[in-house]
């Protein structure tokens, strides 16, 4: 008869893997995705090595499912300020404000999302955490596109070539602190949806 685990042993074995998990986040924060050895979130965590394996085959799955957890957490952020703004340009634009003033606050944990190497499984995560967040710029786009504040386009290419500048242009101010750039992405991202006043204050 197959083992099953006792409410209480299971409940023991989920408070240590968020235990884990919460340790990860920080190191990740700190280190990146180079120092987020299995021993060191055993170390951050207070648990033995062959704890953190009994909840992740390896670093790279570790890792992936921290990303699933920061993404989400980042998409509801965007989310709530995007469907708070006014009109469709103003949406897209927070968008990208909040992404970034999340970012530029955890720049370590940013730059690990966004660029830096990582092994396949986060890499696949990596592709979903972009085209999350396409999603949400290209349904603004076509709210813009159908009430004709925004030229006829394809809301996805335009979402994505969004996502992905803002992806390349902020390596630059999560390297080097410099937030001046956010104001430039913002003008651009105007520009790139083709709106009637692509300047931004």
């Amino acid at each position: 008869m197959a083992y099953r685990r006792t409410p209480k042993v299971q409940a023991r074995m989920d408070s240590q893997r968020a235990t884990i998990l919460d340790a990860a986040i920080e190191l990740l924060a700190e280190r990146g995705y180079a120092g987020c050895s299995m021993a060191a979130v055993a170390a951050q965590a207070g648990v033995a090595t062959g704890s953190v394996y009994r909840h992740f085959p390896g670093k790279a799955e570790l890792v992936a499912e921290l990303f699933r957890l920061v993404v989400t957490r980042e998409v509801a952020a965007v989310e709530r300020a995007s469907a708070s703004s006014g009109a469709v340009t103003e949406r897209v634009v927070a968008v990208v404000e909040t992404f970034a003033g999340r970012a530029l606050k955890a720049p370590r944990l940013a730059y690990a999302l966004l660029a830096e190497p990582v092994d396949a499984p986060v890499e696949q995560e990596r592709l979903v955490f972009r085209r999350a967040f396409r999603d949400i710029v290209a349904r603004h786009v076509r709210a813009g596109v159908g009430a004709g504040v925004l030229p006829p386009q394809d809301a996805d290419i335009t979402a994505a070539a969004i996502v992905g500048a803002i992806a390349e242009v902020m390596i630059g101010p999560l390297t080097s602190g410099n937030a001046t750039a956010v104001t430039e992405l913002c003008t651009f991202t105007l520009r790139a949806l083709g709106a009637p006043d692509a300047t931004h204050p």
